[in-house]
């Protein structure tokens, strides 16, 4: 009988934390600070609504193109849903991606309801954002950064790429690719393959300005801050 393969740890300046620890202890060492960015709801502006379905939905040039996006804090006052962490339980229980004892499918409900209504798209899960993404890797090619390696879910595979074929082409940025990390492995932008959210990594300074210059939506992680952030009180 054959030993099973077993992958090595991952780099963690290259992957998303482990979802049942905090954050920070993930990254102890490697990072000193975490900022936790929402994905915006897209409003169609010159493209139809009808088109954001699975057979068609649009790439994420044309959503760039005739789209615009909806922050969190703004659909919390269209929606009336009371804050952060519920809207994140109720776009997480829409994916049935919690445990039964946990969703909460009431909210879940007033978010499909306002989305049709209003005819606005939720925020995909586990994919970088359609906006937000060109500002923010311009501010970081802006610290010196012309290339930044590009990582599937556990970085086994990773490409280098040049920091402008990625800004000119969003598209590049695909279902496959989870992970970018500049080569001096002192910023890391990752997703979280089950969250409407990202985020991004570095010491203190550098964070800080990364997060004001692209006017990040969300909140820096404390001590005890998990990927399922919003189940904790």
């Amino acid at each position: 009988m054959l030993n099973a393969r077993v992958l090595p740890d991952p780099h963690r300046y290259a992957v998303c934390s482990h979802a049942d620890m905090s954050i920070k202890e993930f990254y102890k060492g490697i990072f000193e600070e975490v900022f936790i960015f929402f994905h915006p709801f897209i409003k169609p502006k010159t493209i139809d609504y009808e088109l954001f379905m699975p057979d068609t939905y649009p790439a994420r040039s044309e959503i760039k193109e005739h789209c615009e996006m909806v922050r969190w804090k703004e659909f919390l006052k269209i929606s009336g849903v009371s804050d952060y962490r519920q809207l994140d339980i109720g776009l997480r229980s829409i994916i049935l991606g919690l445990n039964k004892k946990y969703a909460d499918d009431d909210t879940a409900k007033v978010i499909m309801d306002v989305c049709e209504q209003h005819e606005i798209v939720r925020p995909t899960e586990g994919l970088f954002p359609e906006f937000i993404m060109d500002e923010l890797l311009q501010q970081i090619k802006k610290l010196g950064h012309d290339w930044i390696w590009c990582g599937d879910e556990f970085c086994t595979e990773r490409k280098l790429e040049y920091m402008d074929d990625i800004i000119n082409d969003s598209n590049m940025l695909n279902y496959e690719r989870k992970n970018l990390f500049t080569h001096d492995q002192t910023i890391l932008l990752t997703t979280h393959w089950d969250s409407h959210f990202s985020m991004v990594c570095s010491n203190k300074e550098t964070l800080k300005k990364l997060v004001d210059a692209s006017q990040l939506e969300g909140f820096y992680c404390n001590d005890r801050t998990e990927i399922y952030w919003s189940l904790r009180e």
